[in-house]
């Protein structure tokens, strides 16, 4: 084990070690590993969690947790719900078949507790990460850790221009580079691309993508892309413009979004970066937005 310490993988170490205490209480989990030397496989013990933060009105949440073992993203695996407590019981095990020792002390243990919602988007309540090679899995270790709140908002920024010509009703937009990107991939990298769609209330139009950047927080893209959009629709149209993370193995994820839109798009309020562009025609208009993670 200590060998592999020495030799571990840095990048890997400086983005999961985290003695750090969380930033605020959202609770803790208990659970335990165990290894099964003779078949490869992990053993993992969800067991229970314990003060967990009330999302629902009701004061309590409903929760569960979903187990990764990054940086393998595909296969994910969730505890049952469990309903209205802020101290649940899940006593549930999971086995990772097929991983030789080695093989595991490159992973790096995720679990993610969620407040489940039948209505919408289920909310992060914490979640923790357990580099493998720091667990000395023959001795069938039990762990209480703290769970770290949630990253809110913090996707990186995107530089855009817009440019209207309403004499051939030709809408610009240009990709200029983003800044301080989400880290998807276990290198402390991503490799973004941006994927950019022209609707007219919730109905998508037009799509385009940008290349894929390998490897880097902060890319440069410089590219655009030009929509045909008549004047009396300028107002009723938006661009809906995802920064994404480029994945080989698994499914493509989402680092951040922007909306740009006229007051009818999609429903929302006209951003300030276009009305500029409406009240500026022929003038490109250049703003940074924040990334928002849905």
């Amino acid at each position: 084990m200590m060998a592999f310490l020495q030799n571990r993988s840095i990048s890997l170490v400086d983005m999961y070690i985290d003695n750090s205490e969380p930033s605020e209480n959202v609770g803790q989990i208990h659970f335990s590993l165990e290894y099964d030397f003779q078949n490869t496989t992990l053993i993992l013990k969800i067991i229970q969690g314990k003060e967990l933060p009330a999302k629902d009105l009701s004061g309590t949440s409903d929760p569960y947790v979903r187990v990764t073992l990054l940086p393998d993203k595909k296969h994910r695996l969730e505890t049952k719900i469990k309903r209205r407590t802020l101290n649940p019981r899940w006593n549930e095990t999971f086995y990772f078949e097929g991983f030789p020792i080695q093989k595991l002390q490159s992973r790096v243990l995720h679990l993610h507790v969620f407040d489940y919602d039948r209505f919408s988007r289920d909310d992060s309540i914490g979640e923790v990460f357990l580099p493998l090679c720091q667990v000395d899995l023959s001795e069938k270790p039990s762990f209480w850790k703290a769970l770290k709140p949630p990253a809110k908002d913090k996707c990186g920024e995107l530089l855009t221009s817009l440019c209207y010509h309403p004499s051939n009703s030709v809408l610009t937009l240009t990709l200029l580079k983003a800044r301080n990107l989400k880290a998807k991939d276990i290198n402390g990298k991503s490799d973004p691309y941006v994927k950019v769609w022209l609707q007219f209330g919730d109905k998508r139009i037009e799509k385009r993508k940008t290349a894929i950047f390998k490897c880097t927080l902060n890319p440069v893209f410089n590219d655009s892309f030009s929509f045909n959009v008549p004047w009396e629709k300028i107002r009723e149209c938006s661009l809906d413009v995802q920064v994404m993370d480029f994945d080989n193995i698994g499914r493509n994820e989402l680092i951040g979004r922007i909306l740009l839109a006229g007051k009818n798009g999609s429903g929302a309020t006209e951003t300030k970066h276009w009305q500029d562009m409406i009240t500026k025609p022929r003038q490109t208009i250049v703003q940074w937005h924040r990334l928002k993670p849905e």
